[in-house]
């Protein structure tokens, strides 16, 4: 099974249930006693038809790197999307597109954090660089919440490249950078957007920072100079989904 990949955590797992449970090869299921999650997950996959063993919890240890919560499935990895498969996806789309880029992001706790918040912003796709980003891995997945399965992400060869396709589409950039002048309150998201965080420390690459629009920071009225970016993510994205007059 060495071409399976692993996914663990209820949400994670759920996810997969939901929207792609062919991709499961197996669901392994802790023994014993389930809480009242477990039961509703194990009800689920009996109705999908997925394949299930229950088995002790320290094999369950040995099959996860993290927090796994009872459960672990072994499926066929998903794919990555191209840029040919975005293209497609801006064709169809109605209204204006907002996709997040995050240039360099290596930390995989943060690539799914992110992912998470653009799953709950709405946001139609993330993109990031194929050789200067964390891995679509299970630690990835367990972070988003299924959030993974739900978001496109998007890995391109060559970030400039796409920037300047994506402009040509009419999309605006906005790069987020801590000595920018204006505030990202003070932009306009309610056109075609694409919001740029920059690496952890590092911030946007020279090249990622010339297809720009505009530049925006967070107001920092504290002590520290700068927030994680997952949670600067967050709070960029949903500027976006307040100027565009997202219902709760």
């Amino acid at each position: 099974m060495s071409d399976l990949e692993r996914v663990f955590g209820l949400h994670a797992v759920q996810a997969l249930l939901d929207r792609h449970p062919k991709r499961i090869k197996r669901l392994l299921l802790q023994a014993g006693r389930l809480n009242e999650r477990q039961q509703a997950l194990l009800a689920l996959a009996e109705r999908q038809g997925v394949a299930l063993q229950r088995v002790a919890g320290d094999e369950l240890d040995a099959q996860a790197e993290g927090v796994h919560q009872g459960v672990v499935a072994e499926v066929v990895p998903s794919q990555l999307w191209s840029e040919e498969m975005l293209g497609h996806m801006l064709d169809r789309l109605e209204g204006a597109p907002l996709l997040l880029v995050l240039d360099g992001v290596t930390d995989p706790h943060n690539l799914g954090a992110c992912l998470r918040s653009a799953d709950a912003a709405g946001a139609h796709a993330v993109i990031v660089p194929r050789d200067r980003s964390a891995s679509l891995n299970p630690t990835v997945r367990k972070v988003a919440c299924g959030a993974a399965e739900t978001v496109p992400l998007v890995a391109v060869t060559n970030l400039s490249r796409t920037l300047k396709q994506l402009k040509q589409r009419g999309l605006w950039v906005v790069g987020t950078a801590g000595e920018a002048d204006q505030l990202i309150y003070d932009v306009d998201f309610t056109v075609p957007s694409i919001i740029i965080m920059g690496a952890e420390g590092a911030g946007m690459r020279r090249l990622t920072r010339e297809h720009c629009d505009f530049l925006a920071k967070l107001p920092m009225a504290g002590s520290v100079s700068s927030l994680n970016v997952s949670v600067a993510t967050g709070i960029c994205l949903f500027e976006a989904v307040r100027q565009r007059g997202a219902s709760s």
